[in-house]
Parts: structure tokens; C-alpha cells; sequence
């Protein structure tokens, strides 16, 4: 019996075995945290990658449907190199060696050879929450029955993440040539060689991790099967999902740091009028200057009496680029987001591999080689929004510079100092730290993409870094997260020093629930004190999320009569 048949005739016995064996079963009941996933290959939503991102755990199980077809595929595959083809990965070996053959006896063994040359990565490993979903990215790819490989290679990688173990996948190595030394370490894992993995967080060699979650230890790659595994951009995908959420409720962050520093310097409002900017015709920037507007609504401090109780005895006009022309910046920075979810979906349920299979129109199956695993798009996508982080970054830091001078804040103290100025030198030292951090922040926006190196003897010739722009924009986002502290201190502090002189003016309903926030964890300034935990907690502040979900809920329609 060929093994197209074979394993056509056991399907659905296979799949209801692996169901009740519980390797990939769904959860019972509704637990909070948990996410339920069937991969076909085709439908895996952006909302779906971020619950499995941000999941405590993951039931997910191979379609039968993409079973059946993966099946069809794997016997084209055999047939296909039975009647002769020569194929990269398959009977031939790999990179600069593509022209040696591989005796037919030595074809299984060499996957697991594969997968012991190319795990040669180094450095900090894969959070295991991107681990998991690089896993379930690189299955779903599989489901699309185009790699030639086994159903019950994508099932063995399924249960292991039903399992919540987690091969510990080292960042730095890939080119950008596919995920080729993480996703081998985590193939060693998955074939039971005493790699290290992660399982109720404790890290030990995987034979010993896999025997404690429950698994078989043991699982052997079939012909073929190494380099479906690592020639692709899932732990790329994985990694940017995360930045892209990072990246977004930073976006929010920004957005209620940029409130408070509106009220503390008593703004003009014209600059966010929906009509100068629905004449820009950039939704984007329309929606960005409409959260400023829910935010600062019903504000009494951004009025011509909120500016007379400083000593404004004439109309300001218009305010300094960095606040007039934010929407605008905030707008573009959505946009970029916006659009990397359309290219993560389609990176996510597309063949990201090389060699794929696929039918003939006369009959049978072919290999075909290309350049499947390249990276290209996303790697360019992700330099261009580290350059936007960057210059998030560095508005954010000219916004709280504005705060510490007399003129530039419209008769705030001076240094924000509290209690007696001069006795006491204020949030100058603060604000200090995030002139320290933009520099390195534009360094690491340099576009790695632009810097490609040749590698194995020219094979790969030209290689997309993409890798290293992800690890430079996690790198961003890190400093981001403080760059959004300071800022956030500094427009508080800016509040508390003059709302006696603004007694009976109301902030604006955002405003006040972002301002109550930040006080929650950090009392205002008054004497002069260690200033490092109160930094050190609002940065923990922005990392937690709880000022991403504060302005949401301040600029949801039905909560706030100003949102749109």
C-alpha cells in the first residue's frame, strides 16, 4: 500500500486518537486565558495570533480537511522523488553542498543532522509566549499541504504546545534566510535531543522536560521534513506580532502622556479641530486627533481662562510644531500598525519555505525551488516602524523638555521643581534620562536591512537581516517604555504645581483618570527625593499596559460624549 493511501484510510482514526489521547484536545469549559484554535492553514486572524501571544494556555489541533490535503501532498512528494526529481533537502544536501546526493539510506538520518548543524544560535532566548506562537505559526504554514511533511509532524508540534512546553529558541543567527537556528533548536526539541526547554517554568534538557509534560520523548523527522521546519519567517512573524502590540499600546501610552502634557501647559485646542484635519483626507491622522479631542473634553485648563490664571494676558495663536503637528506624527504611527497586521495575516497562512510541492495539471505531483523563506517585506516593514518608534521617541522627549523651562511651558516652575525652587532642583535630572535613551534609540533605528551580508560561499548571497531589525526594534520599544515615564511624570508634576492657581477649571475627563493613574503609583513632588523608583514605577506603569487601557476606555464611544 503506497503512503498516500495508508494514511488516507487512517485520518480520522489518527486525528481521534490524538484527541483522546489529550496531546491536542481542546480545553474543557471556558477558562479564562485559554485559546482554542483548528489550523487550516488559510484562517489565522490577527486577533487570533495575540490571543495565542498573550494566552495563559493553547488547545489548537490540525483541520481535517488540511489533514487530508497535507496527506495528498506527502504522497505527490514521495512519488515525485520516486520517479526521479532531484530535490534540495530531500535527496540533495543543503546550502553550498546543494549538489551532493544523499543515498537513500542515509535520508532520515540526515534530518536530524540537519537540525544538529543549524541550531548554532546564541544569545538571549525567545520569550516563551513568542516561542509558542512561532510553533503554531510554522504548524499552520504546514497545514497549507504544500511542504510535503507529515500531519502527524505538525500534531507532534501541536502537542507540545497543548502541553506548554517551549523549546528555548536563542535570537541571534538568522539572516533573515528563514528562522534557520531557532526553529532547529526548537527541532531538536521536538525530536527529543537533550536541547533545553521550558515547561512550568522550569528549563531542563528536553527528553527529561518532554517525560515530565506527558509526551512520547521520541519522534523521528521523515525524509524531508528538517527543512520545512526551519526554512521559513515564523519566529520572524512571532516576534513582530509581539512588537506590534507592544508598539500599539505604546501608541496609547503616548496619546495619555501627551493629554497631560496639554493641560499642564494649558494648550491651544484649534490644532486638533476635526476640520483641519479632515482636510488633511488621512483617516489615520482624523482618528488621532479625535482621541486627543476624548481625552481633553470638557477641559477648563485649555481655555483662555485656563491660560490668564499663568499670567496669559494675550491669545497665544499656536502652539510649537511638537504639539500641533503630534496628530499628524501619532496618525502615521497608527497607520504603519494598521498595516502590519494585513501583512502578518497573510505572512501567517502563507508557504514560507523552500522547496514546496504541488499538484501537476496533468497528474501527479512536482517540487518546485525558489525563495519562499524570504523575508523582504516583513523585514523592510519593521524597519520602518522602528524609524516611527524612534521618532515617537524623540518627540516624546522634546514634549517633556518644553516642561522644564519657563517660556517653553507657559510659566511652569522652574525644573518642575516643587517646595522651594533653587532649594529644591525638581524632574531635571528625570528628563535627562530620556535625552540619554533617544540618541541610542536613533542609532538602533539605523535600517539593517540596508546592511546585507553574503554568506556560504555566496549560495546566499543576499540576505534581508530581518531578524536583527526585530531584536533592534524590541531594543526601541524597551526604551520607548521610559522615554513615555518620563513624559508621563513630568506632565503630572507639571498639573500638581498650578492646580491651585486652577481651581474651579476642570481637566479633561481623560485627562483626570490618566492623572489619578499615574498618582496611584507615584505621589507627587514636592521636596526633592530619590528619584530612580519613582521612575523605575512609572516605567513598570507603562509596561503593565494599565495606561494603554486607561486611554481606550477614555476614548470609547458611550463612555466619553467627546468620542467619536
Amino acid at each position: 500500500m503506497t503512503y498516500r493511501r495508508r494514511l488516507s484510510v487512517v485520518l480520522v482514526a489518527a486525528a481521534i486518537v490524538v484527541v483522546s489521547t489529550g496531546a491536542v484536545s481542546p480545553l474543557a469549559g471556558a477558562e479564562r486565558g485559554a485559546v482554542d484554535l483548528v489550523l487550516d492553514g488559510d484562517s489565522l486572524t490577527w486577533d487570533r495570533m495575540v490571543e495565542v501571544l498573550e494566552a495563559d494556555r493553547v488547545s489548537v489541533r490540525l483541520d481535517l480537511k488540511a489533514r487530508q490535503k497535507m496527506a495528498d501532498a506527502r504522497g505527490g512528494a514521495l512519488d515525485a522523488l520516486a520517479g526521479g526529481q532531484r530535490v534540495y533537502g530531500w535527496n540533495q544536501a543543503l546550502g553550498p553542498l546543494k549538489d551532493q546526493p544523499l543515498a537513500e539510506a542515509d535520508r532520515v538520518e540526515f534530518q536530524r543532522r540537519v537540525l544538529r548543524s543549524h541550531a548554532a544560535g546564541v544569545g538571549p532566548a525567545l520569550p516563551d509566549r513568542v516561542a509558542r506562537l512561532a510553533l503554531v505559526l510554522r504548524a499552520n504554514t504546514m497545514a497549507r499541504g504544500t511542504m510535503g511533511v507529515r500531519p502527524e509532524f505538525v500534531d507532534r508540534i501541536l502537542a507540545l504546545v497543548q502541553a506548554g512546553v517551549t523549546p528555548r529558541m536563542p535570537e541571534i543567527g538568522s539572516l533573515g534566510t528563514g528562522d534557520l537556528q531557532p526553529m532547529a533548536a526548537a527541532g531538536l526539541v521536538l525530536t527529543g535531543e537533550p536541547a533545553p526547554a521550558r515547561f512550568r517554568g522550569r528549563e531542563a534538557p528536553a527528553p527529561e522536560v518532554l517525560a515530565e509534560a506527558g509526551l512520547p520523548v521520541e519522534f523521528t523527522l521523515a525524509q524531508g521534513e528538517a527543512l520545512p521546519l526551519i526554512s521559513g519567517s515564523s519566529v520572524l512573524t512571532a516576534r513582530y506580532v509581539d512588537a506590534v502590540v507592544r508598539a500599539e499600546r505604546l501608541a496609547d501610552t503616548f496619546d495619555g502622556a501627551f493629554a497631560l502634557f496639554l493641560e499642564a501647559t494649558r494648550a491651544e485646542q484649534g490644532a486638533f479641530d476635526a476640520r483641519t484635519h479632515e482636510e488633511r483626507r488621512i483617516p489615520a491622522e482624523e482618528r488621532a486627533a479625535a482621541t486627543v479631542r476624548a481625552l481633553v473634553c470638557g477641559t477648563g485648563w485649555m481655555t483662555d481662562e485656563g491660560r490668564k490664571r499663568l499670567g496669559e494676558d494675550h491669545p497665544r495663536v499656536q502652539d510649537a510644531v511638537s504639539v500641533r503637528a503630534t496628530p499628524h506624527i501619532t496618525g502615521a504611527f497608527r497607520q504603519r500598525l494598521a498595516d502590519a497586521r494585513g501583512h502578518v495575516e497573510r505572512e501567517a497562512n502563507a508557504s514560507t519555505s523552500n522547496p514546496l510541492v504541488f499538484p501537476k495539471p496533468g497528474g501527479g505531483h512536482e517540487f518546485v525551488m525558489g525563495g519562499n523563506w524570504d523575508a523582504a517585506l516583513l523585514g523592510h516593514e519593521i524597519d520602518s516602524l522602528n524609524a516611527q518608534v524612534a521618532d515617537l521617541g524623540v518627540l516624546s522627549q522634546e514634549l517633556s523638555a518644553r516642561l522644564l523651562a519657563d517660556k517653553w511651558s507657559y510659566h511652569l516652575p522652574a525644573n518642575l521643581a516643587g517646595g522651594e525652587v533653587g532649594l529644591n532642583s525638581g524632574l531635571v535630572q528625570v528628563q535627562t534620562v530620556a535625552v540619554a535613551l533617544v540618541p541610542e534609540m536613533q542609532r538602533l533605528a539605523t535600517p539593517a536591512g540596508t546592511l546585507s551580508r553574503p554568506a556560504k560561499f555566496g549560495q546566499e548571497d543576499h540576505n534581508t537581516m530581518a531578524m536583527a531589525s526585530v531584536r533592534a526594534l524590541h531594543d526601541n520599544l524597551d526604551r520607548l517604555d521610559t522615554v513615555l515615564a518620563v513624559q508621563l511624570l513630568m506632565a503630572a508634576q507639571g498639573i500638581d504645581l498650578i492646580s491651585e492657581k486652577m481651581a474651579g477649571l476642570p481637566l479633561g475627563a481623560g485627562t483626570r483618570r490618566i492623572h489619578d493613574l499615574v498618582r496611584r503609583h507615584v505621589p507627587r513632588l514636592d521636596d526633592d527625593r530619590y528619584q530612580t523608583p519613582d521612575l523605575e514605577k512609572t516605567t513598570d506603569l507603562v509596561r503593565g499596559a494599565e495606561i494603554s487601557r486607561e486611554v481606550r476606555a477614555a476614548t470609547t464611544p458611550g463612555e466619553n460624549r467627546c468620542a467619536a
